[in-house]
């Protein structure tokens, strides 16, 4: 586009714009307060007068490509600075164009005070980034790239930290493990989609829980999928971005959705394309590294293996500082990969780890109170100095400064559900902790609350087993748990599941009442001795605490699709009435059972839409429309002893 005409066009909109802005400032406001948009105007002021402010900076990537990149630094008479990078897919565009205010510039402002440079960028395919869009910033070289450009720039010191939740922490993994010279900390948070595998965890990226799609990525992927966009001149100079960026965030404005009625619709492949959702890497074939098509990927798909995954034959040698939560989606993988660093890592690496496990959904840390309530059950106070833990960690190692809260921080900080408190060990599980086993017994009968399943400290001398019927037309639905993004579909959390335990397809076993209080911090694996009619099924697993008064508060949850109960290279069909040995991927969690209380376990073949139905019917899954009923039967005796081993931690 020739100058003139592309000075005259972003003039012609700006102009438009300025136009319009009258009439719909009333409009634009509704979704602030006035005292919200003063503190917005006061921040950006405020920061506008510490920083350097570079906007729509595009930097460019080794194959041409340039991504959208705003850049924040102190005004400190020209002194080299550390900096904080976060990389991201969400929009972070300096002007909130729906409201018609500057965007909350509280964090960038905090950290330029602290005298870092504060530097955000899209990842490709994203608004103002150029390219197409690939899960967890694929190709991992655009992220070493950006440290590159970072570590060279005039005002830099040549040291670079990350952090960022969910999708702003999940590439850092991938990153860490090319080890770029200029990568000197790391602050995850809530990163469980970085993990590809990392045993006994092989989730790629939480799209799998023992082989099970975990439909979390459809309602997710919905909103981030966005391969058709426009876009601006790749000539056009950075003030002209800037200028057009006030009335033009790129932000797709999609009609809402009720997951809770969407991902009802078979094939799963067209769940997305039934909403009028965009093409893209779900189920289409995209120009990117992996391909496209996730939805068709088996677990161990070589496509995994091109995108920004971490797999455990990768090494750490970042200090890193580490957050997760119970609420979660990816607990157990967060965990598994912590203690991998902690294990691989060059020795005094390993000793810079640091992990931080909270009481709260996913990336709600700073959301905690004085009482703090996750589901239906209260957590009590969960505030945690997290901003303090975070500047403390990266004052050490961007700017070689000691002292502050890292020092006195333990390398594992956990919060122990039931006791509601903060709790501290130097490794995770914590110190004194041992395998507890429990056993599933029952007369034949442990359907619904109301059976007679029980957990005993010894199997039953006799086979009595519990039969159920799995219609995946009827499956048990999802009610709180360990998820996230998934919108109307499942609220993330911890639930009375009593009015889920009356249907007749959960087997429900429970302990004896605890006599003394009793500590759960650390894996908790269920083995089961199983059969059925169906050449494939799932069975699924819930822990929950259930109280005197007879509710059940669910801890995690965990399944099974029998195909790969073997490994995940290739699909093994079971054969009808036979009884096969299944060990379900650990369950983690921290819960205090106070006198009185009681351990129990469900046993089921869904938990929907949590994770996809299997359809049993030996087919691709994603590309059947019907199922069939399927027949299933735990079995438990010494023969068949079905177990759940918890991890108990006795306190003197």
């Amino acid at each position: 586009m020739p100058n003139p005409v592309r000075r005259f066009l972003v003039a012609a909109l700006a102009a438009l714009a300025t136009a319009m802005a009258g009439s719909l400032a009333a409009q634009r406001q509704a979704g602030l307060t006035p005292d919200q948009a003063a503190q917005r105007w006061r921040a950006e002021r405020e920061l506008q007068e510490v920083a350097e402010v570079e906007r729509k900076v595009m930097m460019p990537m080794r194959d041409g490509v340039r991504l959208a990149t705003d850049v924040y630094r102190p005004r400190n008479g020209g002194a080299k600075v550390p900096t904080i990078f976060v990389r991201t897919p969400y929009n972070f565009n300096h002007w909130d164009v729906q409201n018609g205010v500057p965007r909350d510039m509280t964090q960038v402002l905090a950290a330029v005070k602290r005298g870092y440079a504060y530097v955000i960028q899209n990842e490709r395919g994203h608004f103002f980034s150029e390219g197409h869009y690939d899960i967890l910033g694929a190709p991992t070289t655009d992220g070493y790239d950006a440290l590159d450009w970072i570590a060279k720039q005039p005002w830099s010191n040549g040291r670079v930290g990350t952090t960022g939740c969910s999708s702003t922490a999940e590439y850092q993994m991938a990153i860490a493990a090319m080890g770029h010279p200029a990568y000197a900390a790391m602050n995850v948070q809530g990163f469980g989609a970085g993990v590809g595998r990392v045993a006994p965890y092989f989730e790629q990226g939480n799209w799998y829980r023992g082989g099970a799609v975990q439909m979390l990525f459809i309602a997710w992927l919905h909103g981030e999928q966005n391969q058709l966009r426009p876009m601006f001149p790749r000539d056009m100079p950075r003030e002209d971005l800037v200028a057009a960026s006030r009335y033009f965030d790129l932000a797709p404005r999609i009609a809402q959705v009720d997951w809770s009625q969407a991902l009802w619709h078979l094939p799963v492949q067209d769940i997305l394309k039934n909403v009028d959702g965009q093409r893209g890497i779900f189920s289409d074939p995209m120009p990117v590294p992996t391909g496209g098509r996730m939805i068709q990927r088996a677990p161990n798909d070589p496509a995994w293996y091109k995108g920004g995954l971490f797999h455990d034959n990768d090494t750490i040698n970042v200090p890193g500082l580490w957050f997760m939560s119970w609420y979660d989606v990816s607990v157990g993988p967060n965990l598994a990969l912590y203690n991998h660093v902690r294990k691989t890592a060059r020795p005094e690496i390993a000793e810079q780890q640091w992990a931080i496990i909270a009481p709260v959904a996913h990336c709600a840390y700073t959301r905690a109170t004085e009482d703090t309530v996750v589901g239906e059950r209260s957590m009590g106070d969960a505030r945690f100095d997290y901003q303090e833990v975070i500047y403390g960690f990266f004052d050490r190692y961007l700017k070689g400064e000691k002292g502050g809260r890292l020092e006195s921080l333990p390398k594992v900080t956990y919060f122990t559900m039931g006791s509601n408190r903060w709790q501290e060990s130097p490794t995770w599980p914590p110190e004194g902790a041992a395998p507890m086993t429990f056993y599933l017994a029952s007369g034949g009968k442990a359907n619904s609350l109301h059976g007679d399943g029980v957990l005993a400290a010894r199997p039953p001398e006799a086979d009595t087993p519990d039969a159920f019927t799995y219609d995946p037309m009827n499956p048990v639905t999802s009610y709180g748990g360990n998820v996230c993004c998934m919108g109307t579909a499942v609220a993330a959390g911890s639930f009375d599941q009593r009015k889920m335990e009356a249907r007749h397809d959960i087997l429900v076993y429970t302990s004896e009442p605890f006599e003394q209080g009793i500590e759960l911090s650390g894996p908790i694996e269920p083995t089961l001795y199983v059969s059925s009619d169906a050449k494939d099924t799932d069975f699924t697993v819930k822990v929950l605490d259930v109280y005197p008064d007879g509710r059940a508060y669910n801890l995690d949850e965990s399944i099974q699709r029998m195909r790969y109960r073997e490994g995940y290279d290739a699909p093994v069909w079971m054969q009808p009435g036979k009884v096969y040995k299944v060990a379900l991927q650990p369950l983690t969690t921290s819960n205090y059972f106070a006198p009185g209380h009681r351990l129990r376990i469900e046993v089921s073949s869904s938990n929907f839409p949590r994770f996809d139905r299997n359809l049993n019917t030996g087919g691709n899954n994603y590309d059947e429309s019907r199922g069939v009923v399927a027949h299933n039967v735990v079995h438990h005796s010494k023969q068949y002893p079905s177990q759940v081993t918890v991890t108990v931690v006795r306190r003197k």
